[in-house]
């Protein structure tokens, strides 16, 4: 029997993904360096499935982990979630994010081919539309170079893949450029748990909520929209992964490669997320303003009709259930999954 490998299954979107992909009857294998994942998402995704994924501790750039866990788990298709995704950090720390998410997609593009493995879904993001002229963004936009080191670190991932698919013919990609991830499972098991402090939004908030810090930073109130705050797509996680499930089925009858938005077509505010949140949780949330971050763009959101048209999704959850499962999840996990647990236990 074949299995499906997830990279990055230990972290946050990757261990919703793993969930669904067991609900959904396939065989699982998960990847990560636990640089940012847990294995005990992966307890627990095991607890509310009942059944297990094969979990493989180590680093998608290191060559002989990936063939040894390709060819063990006789994968057939991955789906990639590993890499560093924080516009800010990305500004910072340049480098970081092309070793990781430029060198570890050529890494694990390599080891699949060495194996024979040529079904690929990967995590891309909106970012690699830069800073748009219009919105809502289709696929067919226009593409300005993006504004920071992770989106284009993406995008070089994205022409990557262009390439690849156009020289063999084998290969069937699907490229997923999604929104702004937020909530968690409805169980509140498994969530959003960032090392140290949060570099986005939500889990900041939710931080702040439960007495972790102290007050949220609000980046730029002079944006050129309603309330001066910047407008982002955002989507629930359990929506975003179905998007995934619906992608990796496609691949049986579309060849090459093909690119989907992810997201709810909606725009809302940063202060449209303090208010809903203040609102569905009871608890107010402090928050001071700060100049603009370097890298940030003032309004993004998707136009999600072709997802619709070609792989029969569409995100079915609004703002209100995003934030009240987020805030479920850090209200049962308020030090989430602890310290302790982002490395394999004793």
């Amino acid at each position: 029997m074949t299995s499906i490998l997830v990279t990055g299954g230990a972290g946050y979107i990757g261990s919703h993904a793993v969930l669904a992909l067991l609900q959904a009857g396939h065989d699982v294998c998960v990847i990560d360096n636990l640089s940012n994942g847990s294995v005990v998402a992966l307890e627990r995704v095991q607890k509310l499935t009942g059944k297990k994924a094969a979990f493989f501790q180590g680093d998608i750039r290191d060559p002989r982990i990936l063939r040894k866990v390709l060819s063990e788990c006789r994968v057939d298709s991955v789906l990639h979630f590993a890499g560093l995704k924080a516009v800010a950090e990305s500004v910072r720390d340049p480098l970081s994010y092309y070793e990781n998410n430029v060198n570890g997609t050529l890494q694990l593009c390599q080891a699949m081919a060495d194996v024979g493995v040529f079904r690929l879904v990967f995590s891309s993001s909106a970012t690699v539309y830069g800073d748009p002229v219009s919105v809502p963004l289709s696929e067919t936009s226009p593409m300005s170079l993006p504004t920071n080191p992770y989106g284009r670190s993406k995008l070089i991932v994205e022409n990557l893949l262009q390439d690849l698919a156009r020289a063999d013919k084998r290969w069937r990609v699907a490229i997923l450029r999604y929104f702004n991830p937020i909530g968690a499972h409805v169980s509140g098991q498994i969530g959003e748990d960032p090392n140290g402090i949060p570099n986005n939004l939500l889990p900041y908030v939710t931080q702040v909520a439960i007495g972790r810090l102290k007050f949220l930073q609000v980046f730029g109130d002079d944006y050129p929209t309603p309330d001066g705050t910047g407008l982002r797509d955002y989507i629930h996680v359990t929506d975003l992964v179905a998007g995934h499930i619906c992608a990796l089925k496609v691949l049986d009858s579309q060849e090459g490669l093909n690119v989907w938005n992810l997201g709810t077509g909606k725009g809302h505010s940063v202060l449209d997320i303090i208010r809903t949140f203040e609102r569905v949780s009871g608890r107010s949330i402090a928050f001071t303003v700060a100049p603009r971050r370097d890298g940030d763009v003032a309004k993004c959101w998707a136009d999600p009709s072709k997802a619709w048209r070609d792989l029969g999704w569409k995100a079915d959850r609004d703002l209100e259930q995003m934030l009240s499962d987020a805030w479920r999840w850090q209200l049962n996990n308020p030090s989430g999954y602890s310290f302790s647990s982002h490395g394999v236990p004793g």
